[in-house]
């Protein structure tokens, strides 16, 4: 179903099926299969596919050679009806990848709101992906990786598959996170290590001055104190912390499949 204000260049194709809703734009080349939703006021620039089943919120921008909906990039993808959901707002610039989920892993990729994706950026089945998330140029996100919100990954940037990504971090260009970050942390190096926090995003994204300590206080504490990691986890979880400190209490008491990133002076994990 195509809305009566919806615009389609009529060198693009729109399957039987597909749903454009009001104020769409469809530049030329464009490809757009059956099981697609397209929600208000997003624009297609040019030669963009939308494949597969997938849902893209309303307002979003997209830019020439993206590739939305493919399919997961697994020997054992056997063509399911998996999906891709893409959130409001978003903005997909020259190249940009983004798969559908797997079946057996919760059958859908999903990204959220406000989001910012710079050219060729990757992200690969399974993903979730949170709102304000920026990926520069060339950033590779690996299978089950998940994003939390207001993240930064610099320039060819890399994410193992299954890490997590804690919210306001930040990852310097050219870093791999074979490991989960710690909410608020900053990494860089290829493989990546732990290198603080990330102050200045924590600043810009209006954390007072005395959170900011706080959590530097707490990270300190956890990740350059002495003894084993382990004793410093269980005197953590003895104190009184308040919510930012919890939050990175919380994401490092999880079994993680892969573990967590540390300072290159702290191989005490325990």
């Amino acid at each position: 179903m195509i809305s009566a204000s919806a615009q389609v260049h009529p060198s693009s194709i729109v399957e039987d099926g597909a749903i454009l809703a009001d104020g769409v734009k469809v530049g030329p080349f464009c490809m757009i299969g059956s099981k697609a939703q397209i929600g208000k006021n997003v624009e297609l620039k040019s030669h963009i596919s939308v494949m597969g089943n997938t849902k893209i919120g309303a307002d979003t921008l997209i830019f020439p050679q993206a590739a939305l909906g493919g399919d997961p990039q697994n020997i054992h993808y056997n063509g399911e009806d998996t999906k891709l959901i893409i959130g409001e707002r978003c903005t997909i610039r020259e190249g940009v990848t983004m798969n559908t989920g797997m079946p057996d892993a919760g059958n859908r990729t999903i990204i959220g709101n406000d989001c910012l994706f710079l050219a060729y950026s990757h992200i690969a089945h399974d993903c979730r992906v949170g709102n304000n998330v920026i990926l520069s140029n060339n950033v590779m996100l690996g299978g089950h990786v998940e994003v939390g919100n207001n993240v930064i990954m610099g320039g060819g940037a890399a994410a193992h598959q299954f890490v997590r990504i804690g919210h306001h971090a930040f990852m310097g260009g050219l870093s791999l996170a074979n490991h989960d970050v710690i909410p608020f942390g900053m990494v860089t190096g290829a493989p990546g290590s732990l290198m603080g926090l990330n102050v200045i995003g924590l600043s810009r994204s209006g954390f007072s001055r005395s959170d900011i300590l706080s959590i530097r206080r707490f990270y300190k504490h956890m990740f350059e104190g002495v003894g084993h990691f382990k004793d410093r986890l269980e005197q953590a979880k003895a104190s009184k912390m308040n919510s930012l400190e919890k939050d990175i209490f919380d994401f490092v008491s999880i079994d993680s499949k892969r573990g967590f990133l540390f300072p290159p002076q702290d191989r005490k994990r325990g």
